[in-house]
This record gives structure tokens, C-alpha cells and sequence, in this order.
């Protein structure tokens, strides 16, 4: 390509006043250094208009370099200026009320990283975009900040269905997701770090402790979920752990909603009969803003935990907001993190998130700021990224991923959480926590330390055979395309 761009405006030197004929012979090694790490790859014909100025600055650097005796070329020029980065998160729409807030803390994140120098000594560029809770529309605007806005990394999704819609368009342009929320497991992609929880690391759990005398022992089991991949995938699990404990098929029952659900008054009167049968716990996957209705009928019906305790895996602090919560003291949620942890971590964080809030006059947070798992969880993958970034000195996606394993932050729940070597999944610590009147959560068990997760989950047949990394991890990753 340099042959063909000098004989199609010459190496004379009377085409470049002041640049010598010894520089010129140096331009086809220092254009392949100045030029190839713009956007040479793409040959678009936006990039061919400007060769001729590209080529007189070469030439013009090549004179430096013969002033200063030629030294070797190197591949990368020392980063300066920005880097953009993107935030994938429906800020309207019925997952709104969810994903809102991790726009916001990462914004808080950045605005830490950028106080502090940056990353490399760039400052983050963010990029936001909303999906508005639309499936297709994740991946367009995923293939969007990749191939137009050019970030070198993306923060984002809440929904499996959201995930899986992108995950196609990170491995074709071979980018970074990093993923902040719990999900079903049953997936690894090198393009994804996923900083939520597996299934081993929030529902089994909690299913156990409901089983313990401590938990109530519950011996009936209602699997109610939203209609999408997560709480079928879970509760295909679930069902199959509950099974193995010796709990019989008449003894589960398993109900699904649409996104944006609002009546659950047929569906909590179908639980308080399900319930005569014996002690029973109901195992909730409902997500987005029909969680505001289905608590409120269990206030309605007075189904309270000391009769039919609920777990949750997609209401924390946040989703409790609108509600008014006094009946449901004793409900449960299961997490990696809570607000109402006492650690040193979580008082940095909470009143930095805090103040952020108020002055950036975010609604509701302004007044009552409130911390969950999931920003938990955006916040320690941004903080992981930049280590990763800094310890492989670019931001190549292979490079950055390799130098993900193995990383380790202290979390705000006080943990340090750790990249898993392998499996692109932290190792994270459990908790189960008891709704208070106030809408914040009582820690009421806890694992002894991080739990290493499980993408693949022994209770699907087949998955002992599958590998606990990425697939084709060893193998060279694609060139990014630009």
C-alpha cells in the first residue's frame, strides 16, 4: 500500500519544501508507524484523502528522526488525549426503573478514574446510548459505539435477552462487554467479562437456606419469573437442584409473566392456595418495574414471610424504592452486596455515591441515594478494566483480556473480589439479607468468603463435558476491526 501511495504523489522532494531526499527514504517505515494506527485497515476513502498530508508529516517526522540519528521506530506512539467508552443501559422503557442508575454510577466511576490521570494518561471519553429496553435495539446500538463511536470497551446490558443480543456483535467485531448483573450462566464468550453472579453464587444459595431450619424449611416451592431466557434458564436449574433434594414435581410450581406486568392478583392468590399444601417459599425472577406491583398485592393479600417468605434475585434497594414496605418486612433478596453492609468499603462508597447524586441532581438519588448489587458490580468492572488496561500498557482486546485474569479489587461489600483466572466471572461472596421497614436489607447469612461461579451448571445434563473458559481462548483473537 505505500508503494501505491508514492507513485501516486511522488517522493520528489520538491513536493515537500525543506524535507531532504535522505527523509524520504525513510517514509515507508515511518508512515507504516504514523498512518497504520489511525485507520489504515479500513481504507475508506476518507482516509485516502488525506494521505498526501499524512505523507508530508511522515516525511517531516522522518527528518526528525535522521536529526536525531534514526533511532528504531516504535509500534505505538505514548497515549495522549481520550479514550471513548461505552455505556449500553435502557434508560426508558419497562427496564428503566433498573438500569438507569448503572448509567449513572458508571458516569461517577469515570469522573473518579479521570480526576486521577485517566487511564494511561487518557482521559475516558463516555459514550451513552439508550436501548430503550428494546432487544433488537441493544444489538444496533452495541455494532454503533463499536464500529462508529469507536470505544475500546462497553459497560452494559441488564436482561439476558438484552445480553444475548449483543453478544453476537461483540465476537464479530471482537470487543469488550463488561456485563454487571446476575444471569443464568450457560454461556462464556472471551468478549465478556461477566461481573454479576451465576447461578452458584446467588439462586442456589438462597434455595438452600430456604431449606435449612434457619430458612424456614420449605418443602413447596413457586418459581415466578419474567418470560424470558434468564428465569426459564434458572428455573430449569432450580428445578432440577429441587429435584435432587428429593422435592417431588406436585410440590413445585413454576408461573411466568410478560415484561411490564401489573396485575399479580390472580397470580398471589394462586401462591396463598399453593401454599395450603405445605411450608412454601416463592423463588422470584420477576424483573423490571412489574416488581412495584407484584409487592404491592402481597401487601394487598397480606402474604407475609412468616407465612410464604418470597427470595428475589432482581429487587434491591433500588426496585423497593416506590414501594411502601412495612408489609413486607421478612421478604428476602438474595445478592452479592448490599447497602446496609458494614465495611469501610461501602461507607467510602455509599457517601461518594451520595454526593455525586446530589450534585449532579440525579432524581430521586438527590434526596434518597440509594446503592444496589448491580452498581456494586459496574462499579468493580470499571475499576478492574482500567488495572487491566494499565498492567497491559494498551487497549488491545486481546491484551486487556489476558490481563484481566486474575485481577482483584476490594469491593464496597468489603470483599476482595477476584477475575477468575479462566471463566471471565468473579469470584464473589453471598448474602442473603430480610427486607427492613425502611427498604434497606438486614444480613441475615453469608458465605464464609468469594465463591468461585459455575457458568456451566452441574444440573444440566452435558455441561460436565463442556470447558470452564472461553472457547478457543488459547487461540489468537480476531484483529479488532476498525
Amino acid at each position: 500500500m505505500m508503494r501505491e501511495v508514492m507513485s501516486s504523489y511522488g517522493t520528489s522532494s520538491a513536493l515537500y519544501p525543506g524535507v531532504s531526499t535522505e527523509s524520504l527514504a525513510l517514509l515507508p517505515r515511518v508512515f507504516k508507524t504514523t498512518v497504520l494506527g489511525e485507520s489504515f485497515m479500513s481504507q475508506s476513502s476518507s482516509f485516502f484523502s488525506r494521505i498526501k498530508s499524512w505523507v508530508g508529516i511522515a516525511a517531516a517526522v522522518a527528518m526528525a528522526f535522521m536529526g536525531a540519528g534514526a533511532p528504531e521506530v516504535h509500534a505505538q506512539a505514548k497515549p495522549a488525549g481520550t479514550v471513548k467508552v461505552g455505556v449500553l443501559h435502557s434508560l426508558s422503557g419497562t427496564m428503566a426503573i433498573s438500569e438507569t442508575v448503572l448509567k449513572d454510577v458508571a458516569l461517577m466511576a469515570f469522573e473518579e478514574i479521570n480526576a486521577k490521570g485517566g487511564v494511561m494518561g487518557m482521559k475516558i471519553e463516555p459514550v451513552v446510548v439508550d436501548p430503550a429496553s428494546n432487544w433488537p435495539l441493544f444489538a444496533e446500538k452495541a455494532r454503533q459505539l463499536i464500529t462508529q463511536d469507536k470505544v475500546a470497551v462497553v459497560f452494559g446490558c441488564w436482561t439476558s435477552v438484552s445480553r444475548k443480543s449483543v453478544l453476537p456483535v461483540f465476537e464479530e467485531l471482537n470487543s469488550l462487554l463488561f456485563y454487571p448483573v446476575q444471569y443464568e450462566g450457560e454461556e462464556i464468550s472471551r468478549n465478556v467479562f461477566y461481573t454479576g453472579a451465576a447461578p452458584n453464587q446467588q439462586a442456589i444459595p438462597a434455595v438452600e437456606y430456604l431449606m435449612s431450619k434457619e430458612g424456614g424449611a420449605a418443602k413447596r416451592w413457586v418459581l415466578l419469573g419474567t418470560d424470558y431466557v434468564y428465569p426459564r434458564t434458572t428455573n430449569k436449574i432450580l428445578r432440577a437442584f429441587l429435584k435432587s433434594k428429593g422435592v417431588a414435581d406436585k410440590d413445585i410450581d413454576e408461573k411466568y409473566t410478560p415484561f411490564g406486568h401489573s396485575d399479580y392478583q390472580t397470580i398471589v392468590a394462586d401462591v396463598k392456595k399453593f401454599s395450603a399444601g405445605g411450608k412454601t417459599a416463592v423463588i422470584s425472577t420477576i424483573n423490571g418495574d412489574s416488581n412495584v406491583p407484584f409487592y404491592k398485592e402481597l401487601g394487598n393479600q397480606g402474604l407475609k414471610a412468616t407465612d410464604v417468605p418470597v427470595v428475589a434475585f432482581s429487587v434491591g434497594e433500588e426496585e423497593l424504592r416506590g414501594v411502601d414496605t412495612k408489609p413486607l418486612v421478612g421478604h428476602l433478596a438474595a445478592w452479592n452486596y448490599f447497602m446496609s453492609i458494614k465495611a469501610p468499603a461501602n461507607d467510602e462508597f455509599t457517601k461518594k455515591w451520595a454526593a455525586y447524586a446530589k450534585a449532579k441532581n440525579i432524581a430521586g438519588h438527590k434526596d434518597k441515594p440509594l446503592t444496589n448489587d448491580p452498581m456494586e458490580a459496574t462499579y468493580i468492572g470499571i475499576y478492574m478494566w482500567k488495572q487491566a488496561v494499565e498492567k497491559a500498557k494498551t487497549f488491545d482486546v486481546a491484551k486487556v483480556s489476558a490481563a484481566m485474569a486474575g485481577q482483584t479489587f476490594t469491593a464496597p461489600s468489603g470483599i476482595v473480589s477476584k477475575m477468575d483466572e479462566k471463566n471471565h466471572h468473579l469470584h464473589k461472596a453471598v448474602f442473603i439479607g430480610e427486607v427492613k421497614a425502611d427498604g434497606q436489607f438486614n444480613v441475615v447469612w453469608k458465605t464464609k468468603g468469594p465463591v468461585k461461579a459455575q457458568p456451566w451448571s452441574p444440573f444440566i445434563a452435558g455441561n460436565d463435558k463442556k470447558k470452564d473458559e472461553p472457547a478457543l481462548m488459547a487461540e489468537k483473537a480476531p484483529e479488532k476491526k476498525k
